[in-house]
Formats: C-alpha cells, sequence, structure tokens
C-alpha cells in the first residue's frame, strides 16, 4: 500500500494536534493584576503546553524514523496508525484539563493528571504495536536480528512502563505526574528507538 499517503495524512493529525495545544494558552486581560503575577498564575497551563508539545514533537520524529525504514505497510499498519492518532488527537484535550485543574489541586487535579497519563500509555502502546507488527510482518526495509529487536523493544517499553508509573503518582502528586511525563519526552529526544540497529537476519 501507499506509504506516501499514509506519511502525509499521519503529518496533517500532527500538525494539527501541536497547533491546538496553544489555544490554551490564555491570561486574563488588562485589569485583572500585574501581568508577571497573571503570568506566574498560569504556569499550569505553560507547563503541560510544553510537555506535550515536546511529547508529540517526539512522536512525530519517531515517526518518521519508523516509517522511512519501511518497505511497504499493510492494512493492519494503517488501522494500528489510526490508533496511534487517536490517542494524539486526544492530547490537546487532556493537556487543557490537566492546566485547568492542576493550579487547583485536590481529587479533580488528581484525576485530570491520570487522565493525561492514560491517554499517554494509550499513545505509547499503540506505537510499539506498530513498531512490534512492523518487525513481525516483515515490512521493514533492513531485516533487524533478534538482538537489536530485543534491545529496541526493551529501550521502547521503559517510556510506557515510566508512563503507568506517572498515573499511579497521579493520585499521590498531580504536578510529580507531569514531571514524569514531562520526563518520558527527554528521554525520547535521546532515545533512537524504534530504528535501532540493524544487520542481516539471524
Amino acid at each position: 500500500m501507499d506509504r506516501g499517503r499514509l506519511e502525509s495524512f499521519s503529518d496533517g493529525v500532527f500538525a494539527v494536534a501541536i497547533t491546538l495545544l496553544a489555544l490554551n494558552l490564555t491570561v486574563a486581560g488588562p485589569g485583572h493584576g500585574r501581568l508577571l503575577n497573571l503570568l506566574g498564575h498560569s504556569w499550569p497551563a505553560f507547563a503541560a503546553y510544553v510537555v506535550s508539545f515536546f511529547t508529540i514533537g517526539v512522536i512525530w520524529v519517531n515517526h518518521r524514523s519508523l516509517f522511512s525504514g519501511l518497505a511497504r505497510v499493510d492494512r493492519v499498519l494503517l488501522f494500528l496508525n489510526l490508533l496511534l492518532l487517536l490517542f494524539m488527537v486526544a492530547i490537546p484535550f487532556t493537556t487543557a484539563t490537566l492546566s485547568d485543574y492542576l493550579r487547583r489541586g485536590g481529587e479533580n487535579a488528581h484525576i485530570a493528571a491520570a487522565l493525561y497519563g492514560l491517554v499517554m500509555t494509550g499513545m505509547g502502546i499503540s506505537f510499539a504495536l506498530i513498531f512490534n507488527w512492523a518487525i513481525r510482518r516483515g515490512l521493514m526495509i533492513e531485516t533487524m536480528t533478534k538482538k537489536a529487536r530485543r534491545d529496541a523493544q526493551l529501550r521502547f517499553g521503559l517510556g510506557m512502563v515510566v508512563y503507568i508509573i506517572a498515573t499511579g503518582v497521579s493520585f499521590l502528586s498531580a504536578p510529580a505526574a507531569l514531571v514524569c511525563y514531562g520526563a518520558v519526552a527527554a528521554y525520547y529526544v535521546l532515545e533512537h528507538t524504534p530504528a535501532g540497529p540493524t544487520a542481516p537476519s539471524d
């Protein structure tokens, strides 16, 4: 199937999702106090925006990396990619919800942070499914050795483990959970999975 159409459609969804994040960045107008105080009061919105922006950005980079290594795509991969995009377009909503409730604290802040984590976990799982399906079905241009596959899966899975842990942390501290989500984004800036090392099949 045409890989180019899949990538073009996905790029469009990524662009919309990352643009929608900025719509939540608002500050009360004149007459509501000093601007510096208002900006400081809005720190949850800025923090959630930065974490989500880099998360979507890193996903886009890894998505491009993975699909540039595919020789072809099949029907199942198209639906797995749609599953990834399902969670992707939900990130602006969970970001706005988290930024609204984070400053207020209490039970709602914990639930908002957990909701954010669930979407991130779903996104991570769907990306892992794409990666593993492409390997199992032999869709990659270069075949990875068993050791390379195993190492890449372990490295890639680390982020999902942190997402799951951070979702649990949400019920103890919503700000701490946001820090954990940001740490995952930072990890994947340095981690080059899903490309991983390639070698002749063993």
